[in-house]
């Protein structure tokens, strides 16, 4: 006589504490808004620091990964310094808008944006502690997840190469929005706000989207490694 198999429930999912520590972030230009009076400026300005961020760690993340093909961690010689370059020119580009159409126009910056014009522009806007809390968020996400959780393990070189242009299409996002809400309802409060609550879901959404897919492909070779 055989015992009757019960078949094992499946656990809920739950969210990673990261997506906790990102929300927390990315409240913090919420209350900039509403108790420093943030400009939209100093919004979208904060926004593209992010991708700034994002870069930095992007680039940790293609150095400390351990692809299986020998040939592929080879490529890390070329592919990061390859995505130095073009995230990079993206980011300046993009600085370039946010600054010729939020701070003072075109004329005012031109060109010349360097790390002196932009950490001018932080200290000026009072942003010194909301980069902070970005860099906290990512760097929590970087080590929790993708060291500590062995993201670093299975992830591919060329998902890293393509991953942080998500973030580079919210700030897209943003400065159109921000734009148009801002002229729409005549007060930046509500039109920031929105933004920033707009920002946050798709922020989220995406790093619960990582984390599955990065998540299951670690939970794949752990099994395959234990088999074998």
């Amino acid at each position: 006589m055989s015992a009757e198999v019960v078949p094992a429930e499946t656990p809920p999912r739950r969210w990673p504490i990261s997506a906790a520590v990102l929300i927390a972030a990315n409240v913090a230009p919420l209350i900039g808004v509403l108790s420093h009076h943030w400009s939209v400026f100093a919004v979208v300005l904060l926004y593209w620091c992010e991708n700034v961020v994002v870069g930095v760690f992007n680039v940790l993340r293609m150095v400390s990964a351990r692809p299986q093909d020998a040939l592929a961690n080879a490529g890390k010689f070329f592919l990061v310094p390859f995505f130095c370059v073009h995230y990079g020119g993206f980011t300046f580009v993009h600085g370039i808008f946010v600054f010729g159409l939020f701070g003072g126009g075109f004329k005012t910056v031109g060109l010349d944006l360097t790390p002196h014009t932009v950490l001018t522009a932080i200290r000026q806007a009072g942003l010194g502690w909301g980069v902070a809390a970005l860099f906290a968020s990512h760097g929590f996400s970087f080590f929790h997840n993708y060291l500590a959780g062995g993201e670093y393990r299975t992830v591919g070189l060329s998902q890293l190469m393509t991953q942080p242009y998500v973030r580079v299409m919210v700030l897209h996002i943003a400065i159109i929005f921000g734009g148009i809400l801002v002229t729409k309802l005549g007060s930046p409060v509500p039109a920031l706000v929105l933004l920033i609550v707009l920002k946050t879901v798709i922020d989220l959404g995406a790093h619960l989207s990582e984390r599955r897919k990065l998540g299951t492909a670690s939970g794949q070779a752990l099994f395959a490694t234990t088999s074998s």
